[in-house]
This record gives structure tokens, C-alpha cells and sequence, in this order.
């Protein structure tokens, strides 16, 4: 075996150690890559179900509030019922009271009329004694008796006699039930207004009260209206938190696939290789293998002015960077990945979230504010891939894309949101 056979071999079997070793160490990595890759699906479901819980709770809040709200309402519909029927009532005593002041104007006439005729009798009755003191008592009626001329005469005399007596007992008689009367009639219209105000007075206060409730309930019903409306946003908030967690675990699921699908090519591509060099050394040839050339594992979202950081920011945090260009600026994808979810958010915009599998870790970069959407939620995309055009939609303050990376998966709180800089070439 000359010195070039013997160079040959060595060289074989050194590349066929390092390739044994190579894939062992590639095989083990790629192993932890997965195993990352279903712990961080794990965690995502673990999450969705918190939110699922929470969503539930929400609800049974929002269930708890309706009907607290609706006895509110039958409160306030009772306290309407009182308050009509009082109404009712207090219209009642006013009509009552109308008729008795009506009685009362009646019964003045009257009144007028039993003085006019107990004036009339004290005149009489004055007139009697003047004519009693005028004689000096000395005409009675005994005298008038006496003078009688005949049997017949007396009988006149005492029938006569008789008459002016019973009328002047009837005048005095009449002249004392009028007084009466007067006094009685009185009392009795006098008292009767008096309670018919009082009773008025009493339904007033009582409807005073009635609206005074009422009120107190209406403030009640606003106030769980307003907790209502508080707990909707909330289960509307945690509602589009699961949905694009649900959405995540998907686009994981299927980064899990492409991984599984590119380490059976990577392994193939092993293969080749090592076939490849072994070949080479047994033609008496050099091995030489080419790095592949990397841009790096992202790329810039879009071309524009670098207009604000990653940080504090007019009183608040903000999680991400801005880009500004002009409207028509196409949105790229920063890394090939799977899209979580594209759609319309009240504070996003038209934005859309990507899954990115980069050396066995999640990312999950947000594309805000955009114009319009080029991809729908499923899609796999490369990295430089057009998703999007630049916008001002959602709330934004002018032309601009909103850029936010997380290491891991996306959540409400933010917690895994890292500063694009540190990653991405902007």
C-alpha cells in the first residue's frame, strides 16, 4: 500500500468518525428543539385554558349581573305602580277637597242665611221685651184672661193667649237649633278639610319617597349597567386573548410538523454529505464543505424612518418599535413561520401575528396599523415574504408600522416581548 492509499484511508475514516459524531450531536439537538417546541405548545394550552376559565367566569358574571339588573327593574316597576297609584289618590283627595270647599261656599250661604233668620228672631225677641218694658209688665197675659166678657170671650182670649206663648217657645226653639245647626255644620266641613289636607299631605310625602327610591334604584341599575359593560369588554378582551392563543397553539402545532419535516431532510441531507466525502476520499480528493450563507435568522419588516423604541413612552410602555414610511410600503415578514391569526383589532388595526421556529425557539412577531392583509390566518410564509401594506388603522397617530417581537408565545400581559433590536436588523 503506497502513501496515497494510506492518506485515503485516513482521511475515510477520520470522516466517517466526524460524521458519526456530527449527526449524534445534530440528532440530540434537534431532539431538544422538539422537545422545546412541545413544552412551548404546552404552555399555550395550559394558558388557553386559563382564559377559557376565565372567559367562563366572565360569563357567569355577566349572567349574575342580568339578573341582579332585572330584579332592579321589577323593583323599579313596582316603585312605578306605587307611584301612579298614589297619584291616583292624591288626584282623588284633590277632587274631594275641590267638592268640600264647594261644600263649604254652600254651606256659607247657609250660614249667611241662619244668621239672617237668627238676626230676624233676636229683633223679635228685642221687640217683645220693648213692648214687655214699655207696658211695665203691666198687661200679662192673666190680664188678658181676666178682661174676658164671656165664657166665650175667655175660650178666645186663652186660645190666643196659647198661640203667642207656643209661637214665642217655637221662635226660641227654632232660634236654638239654627245655633246648632250653625256650629255643627261647622265643625263637621272645617274637619273633614282638615283631613282630606292631611291625608293629601301624607300621600305627597309618601310619593316623595316613592321617587326618592326610585332614583336610588335607577343610580343601582346604571351602576351594574356600567359593571355589565365593564365584564363584556373584559370576556371580549379574554375572547380575542384565546382565540389567538387557540390560534397559536395551531401555528405551532403545524412549526412542530415543518421542524419534524426538516430535520428528516436535514438528516437526508447528512446523509448525502457524508456519502459525498466518502466518495471524495476514495477518488483521492480533498474534503471541502461550503457554510451556508445566512442573512441572519430575520430580516427588516419594512423600509421607513425608525420613529419610536422599544420602552417608556408618554406615561406607558411600549412593546415594540415604529416604522414610518408613506401608504403604499409593502409589510414583509421578518421570518419564515406559520400566521397565527390576521384580522381587525380596535387597538391593533389590521394586524397580523406570526409563529417563527428559530433553532428550536418560538418567536411570535405582531405586523399593527396596517392598510391592508395579504395572508390569512394558516398560511405558511417565508421570511421577505409580502404580508401587508403600511396603514393608520386601529389606534394609531399616523402613517406607520407597529413592530413587536416575543420571545415565546404572544399573551396579554406581554410578558415575553423582547426588543426587536436585539434580533432584527432595523
Amino acid at each position: 500500500m503506497n502513501k496515497q492509499s494510506v492518506k485515503m484511508l485516513v482521511i475515510a475514516a477520520m470522516i466517517g468518525f466526524g460524521s458519526l459524531f456530527t449527526a449524534t450531536s445534530i440528532d440530540t439537538v434537534l431532539a431538544s428543539k422538539l422537545s422545546d417546541l412541545k413544552n412551548q405548545k404546552d404552555q399555550i394550552s395550559n394558558e388557553r385554558d386559563g382564559v377559557d376559565s376565565e372567559i367562563d367566569a366572565a360569563k357567569k358574571q355577566i349572567n349574575q349581573i342580568k339578573m341582579e339588573q332585572n330584579e332592579v327593574r321589577n323593583q323599579i316597576e313596582r316603585f312605578d305602580l306605587a307611584i301612579n297609584d298614589t297619584s291616583n289618590k292624591i288626584s282623588g283627595k284633590n277632587f274631594h277637597i275641590d267638592n268640600t270647599k264647594k261644600d263649604i261656599g254652600i254651606l256659607k250661604v247657609e250660614i249667611k242665611e241662619l244668621e239672617e233668620r237668627i238676626a230676624k228672631r233676636n229683633e223679635l225677641l228685642k221687640d217683645r221685651a220693648r213692648n214687655f218694658q214699655e207696658t211695665g209688665g203691666a198687661i200679662s197675659y192673666i190680664d188678658v184672661l181676666m178682661g174676658a166678657q164671656s165664657f166665650s170671650d175667655f175660650i178666645d182670649r186663652f186660645s190666643a193667649v196659647a198661640t203667642i206663648m207656643e209661637a214665642d217657645q217655637d221662635i226660641l226653639r227654632k232660634h236654638t237649633e239654627d245655633k246648632e245647626l250653625l256650629e255643627k255644620k261647622k265643625v263637621e266641613v272645617e274637619t273633614k278639610l282638615a283631613n282630606l289636607v292631611k291625608m293629601r299631605k301624607e300621600l305627597e310625602t309618601l310619593k316623595a319617597s316613592l321617587h326618592a327610591k326610585k332614583a336610588e334604584q335607577n343610580k343601582l341599575l346604571a351602576k351594574l349597567e356600567v359593571q355589565e359593560e365593564e365584564i363584556h369588554e373584559h370576556k371580549l378582551a379574554a375572547e380575542e386573548q384565546a382565540a389567538i392563543l387557540a390560534a397559536q397553539e395551531s401555528a405551532i402545532k403545524k412549526a412542530i410538523q415543518m421542524e419534524q419535516k426538516r430535520i428528516a431532510e436535514e438528516e437526508e441531507r447528512r446523509r448525502r454529505e457524508a456519502e459525498a466525502a466518502k466518495n471524495n476520499a476514495n477518488q483521492g480528493g480533498g474534503s471541502h464543505t461550503t457554510p451556508p450563507v445566512s442573512d441572519g435568522s430575520f430580516t427588516k419588516p419594512a423600509q421607513g424612518t425608525f420613529t419610536s423604541g422599544f420602552g417608556h413612552r408618554w406615561g406607558r410602555f411600549h412593546y415594540g418599535v415604529d416604522i414610518a414610511n408613506r401608504s403604499d410600503v409593502p409589510i414583509v415578514a421578518a421570518a419564515s413561520g406559520v400566521v397565527i391569526q390576521s384580522y381587525y383589532s380596535s387597538s391593533y388595526g389590521n394586524v397580523i401575528f406570526i409563529a417563527h421556529s428559530i433553532n428550536g425557539q418560538i418567536f411570535t412577531s405582531v405586523y399593527a396599523h396596517m392598510s391592508s392583509r395579504h395572508v390569512g390566518e394558516g398560511a405558511v410564509v417565508s421570511k421577505g415574504q409580502q404580508i401587508g401594506i403600511m396603514g393608520n388603522t386601529g389606534d394609531s397617530q399616523g402613517q406607520h408600522l407597529h413592530f413587536e417581537l416575543h420571545r415565546g408565545p404572544w399573551n396579554d400581559a406581554k410578558s415575553n416581548a423582547v426588543n426587536p433590536l436585539s434580533y432584527v436588523p432595523i
